[in-house]
């Protein structure tokens, strides 16, 4: 009997659980890098989704001919699901950065397992795929928030190179930042949203950029280095994760 989608979704989600229970006790540490021989980065995007960010970053991402992990916001995907279904069905990867954008060691330590669960759970179900990575907002993560990732099925993703996208800067600083140290199997960070006050960030104002613009200019960089750009998933498929104990408050 031909099983049904349910029923595939939800052994991948048993199968990822164990895994991620198997990794918590062999390997403390976050995914930083990924040591390969292909001359690509992985190239993920934090916040989304959000319009007239993340659909002309599928633009730019589509006009390349490359590939993204994208860490979304349940907050968002509930309030634009439109373009959560965009970029699966443009072959990227999805991910979860939270179910909003508050830091877990800022919750009370009973609430940060449940929530994980759920948010991997509810993403999943609007996927319609397993999900793996977890990023965790602002990068902050203890040890005892870590486990309650990994615990979740969800293995930590920190990251080296970032675009700067986050804050104010010229479109120049961006652009150098981001290829400050790009090198093979480098994670880099960038955004196709800004998180605000509705998704529990209390950051300021968004930054003035135009988001589509700056992944074209920085792809177009990477490419002069010799460098493409692909879904973190797609580039583990030909090399090894780094990981490190990255922890703070």
């Amino acid at each position: 009997m031909t099983p049904s989608a349910g029923s595939v979704l939800r052994a991948a989600r048993r199968g990822a659980l164990t895994a991620g229970r198997r990794t918590a006790g062999r390997a403390v540490g976050s995914v930083v890098e990924v040591r390969t021989a292909d001359p690509v980065v992985a190239l993920t995007f934090d916040d989304g989704p959000e319009p007239g960010g993340t659909d002309r970053v599928l633009a730019a991402l589509a006009d390349a001919g490359a590939t993204a992990t994208f860490f979304v916001l349940l907050t968002r995907v509930r309030r634009h699901r439109g373009l959560l279904d965009e970029l699966v069905a443009a072959g990227h990867e999805v991910a979860l950065h939270g179910v909003d954008h508050r830091a877990l060691p800022d919750l009370p330590p009973g609430e940060v397992a449940p929530t994980l669960r759920a948010g991997r759970a509810e993403l999943e179900d609007a996927a319609g795929r397993a999900v793996r990575w977890y990023r965790p907002p602002y990068g902050r993560q203890t040890p005892r928030t870590w486990r309650a990732a990994t615990r979740a099925g969800l293995t930590p993703v920190l990251w080296g190179p970032t675009t700067w996208d986050w804050r104010e800067a010229t479109h120049e600083q961006r652009l150098a930042k981001a290829r400050e140290g790009a090198r093979r199997g480098a994670v880099v960070l960038a955004h196709d949203g800004f998180a605000g006050p509705e998704d529990g960030a209390f950051d300021g104002p968004a930054p003035d950029l135009d988001r589509g613009r700056l992944v074209t200019d920085v792809l177009a960089g990477y490419a002069a280095d010799g460098l493409r750009a692909r879904s973190l998933g797609e580039v583990l498929d030909a090399g090894t994760a780094v990981r490190e104990a990255r922890f703070s408050r």
